[in-house]
């Protein structure tokens, strides 16, 4: 049974990691961190993301512009920024040495302790980009909350709503934790391989031919 559910694992924990990246590379870049409606002109749509703010009109599309300046940002959008450049970093590189660890790849298949060590720190990878992708998303969905309940601020100003981007955020964090954990669990797990399979069946058959010779009159 290990000789079948390891190998689903380790494709199961990959297929999660590498999902987790691409949606923690599409937050990075999506301009929806942030959602402004204005009750005024209800016809447009304003957002926000880590590079630039946007409007959507319903009859003109959407116009983008980048920030002009890091330092003008607000705290948890500049520090969000490298939370996320980190995140995809350590992803990418947590896919590659994962996939060097992986036991359906034939290099290396007489070195397995290295291959479970880069399995192991493969998904210890993933799970520091996981939590470097949940902890921006989560500040900036802080701020908001607090920005739309703050008593300061006069009922007329129109407040922030939360974005899709956070969302995808949070999804994509998910999947690179769970995808960490499904590869760490396969180190665990007991390996078989094939040729100790077959070495354990021609054995049995060796005996098999000992007790027939043994027992013939």
């Amino acid at each position: 049974m290990a000789l079948v559910y390891r190998p689903m694992m380790q494709l199961s924990g990959m297929l999660f990691s590498l999902l987790g990246w691409v949606l923690s590379c599409l937050t990075t870049y999506l301009p929806q961190w942030k959602n402004l409606n204005l009750e005024l002109n209800e016809l447009e749509i304003w957002t926000m993301g880590l590079w630039q703010a946007c409007v959507v009109q319903e009859e003109g599309g959407m116009q983008c512009k980048d920030f002009d300046s890091f330092l003008a940002l607000p705290p948890e959008l500049r520090i969000s920024r490298i939370l996320m450049f980190f995140s995809n970093g350590s992803g990418l590189l947590g896919l590659f040495l994962s996939g060097f660890g992986l036991d359906c790849l034939k290099i290396g298949e007489r070195q397995q302790e290295q291959k479970k060590r880069l399995l192991l720190f493969g998904g210890m990878l993933f799970w520091i980009s996981g939590i470097t992708a949940i902890v921006p998303v989560s500040w900036v969905a802080h701020s908001t909350v607090q920005e739309f309940w703050d008593e300061n601020i006069p009922d007329i100003v129109p407040r922030w709503d939360f974005g899709e981007a956070l969302f995808v955020g949070w999804l994509a964090g998910f999947c690179l934790i769970l995808g960490g954990s499904l590869l760490n669990c396969t180190i665990c797990s007991t390996e078989i391989h094939p040729s100790s399979v077959r070495y354990a069946a021609a054995e049995r058959q060796d005996r098999c031919q000992h007790l027939e010779t043994e027992t013939r009159p």
